[in-house]
């Protein structure tokens, strides 16, 4: 593939990526394949697909404004605790770029797809009796910033789990949310990686722009689209993702 249609094939890449992450939550279904296809090793395309997806909450931010009113400050509460499991992810990562985890990874994401079609009905009352299952859930959060510095692939549906059952907004916002909080927690990793990892960059840049057209669209698409059929299409696309990293991490 020559340098021309291969920049074209990222962008697209992007694009597929950055809808699927505002749509789906599941970014990494199109980019880390594609990085995959273009022969980058399997951990370094994971920290060359942070170094493009951050472009993702660029997009979905600027698109997601009306959503995103009155709600900034859980954003940044919410943030500081994936952010500090992001941190802890990559030093797992570079200290331990093993085979066990990704071994572990399909019965994540496929776990997480299923919970995403009861997501709806899974809400914390905010008082004294359930003040505990509220921490589990933070510390749940920090976990979940931990899967994703470390490999990433589908922990916005993780998240967005975890958020619509502590917070009360609506599940657009809290999508909204998401995009946000994950694309600081992959600005975080990508800041870790600049210094202690190797980035493709002649591969990042074009999928990183690709990402920002695709993430700007994203939320604009979900406001016409019912918010059971996307919750359906979160799962299935999350069942098509285990069996993917399944295939790859047994075979």
């Amino acid at each position: 593939m020559g340098p021309f249609f291969l920049f074209v094939y990222l962008i697209l890449g992007g694009i597929l990526g950055g809808l699927l992450s505002t749509i789906a939550s599941m970014a990494s279904l199109a980019t880390y394949p594609i990085l995959l296809s273009v022969g980058i090793p399997p951990v370094y395309a994971n920290t060359t697909n942070d170094a493009a997806l951050i472009w993702t909450g660029v997009g979905s931010t600027a698109s997601s404004l009306k959503e995103l009113k009155g709600h900034w400050k859980e954003v940044i509460f919410y943030s500081i605790f994936t952010i500090v499991g992001s941190a802890l992810g990559c030093m797992l990562l570079i200290q331990f770029p093993g085979k066990i985890f990704e071994k572990i990874v399909p019965f994540c994401i496929a776990f997480s797809g299923l919970m995403i079609l009861f997501s709806g009905e899974i809400h914390l009352e905010k008082d004294g009796n359930n003040r505990l299952l509220q921490i589990i859930s933070l510390l749940c959060l920090v976990i979940t910033g931990i899967y994703a510095g470390y490999f990433g692939a589908a922990s916005g549906v993780l998240m967005l789990v975890i958020l619509n059952a502590i917070s009360d907004d609506d599940f657009l916002t809290v999508n909204a949310m998401k995009n946000i909080i994950g694309a600081l927690s992959n600005l975080v990793a990508l800041i870790i990686y600049m210094f202690t990892a190797k980035i493709y960059w002649g591969s990042a840049i074009p999928l990183a722009i690709g990402a920002l057209i695709g993430s700007y669209f994203g939320p604009r698409i979900m406001r016409h689209i019912p918010v059971k059929v996307i919750r359906l299409g979160i799962a299935v696309l999350a069942l098509i993702q285990a069996a993917y990293f399944a295939y790859t991490a047994y075979r």
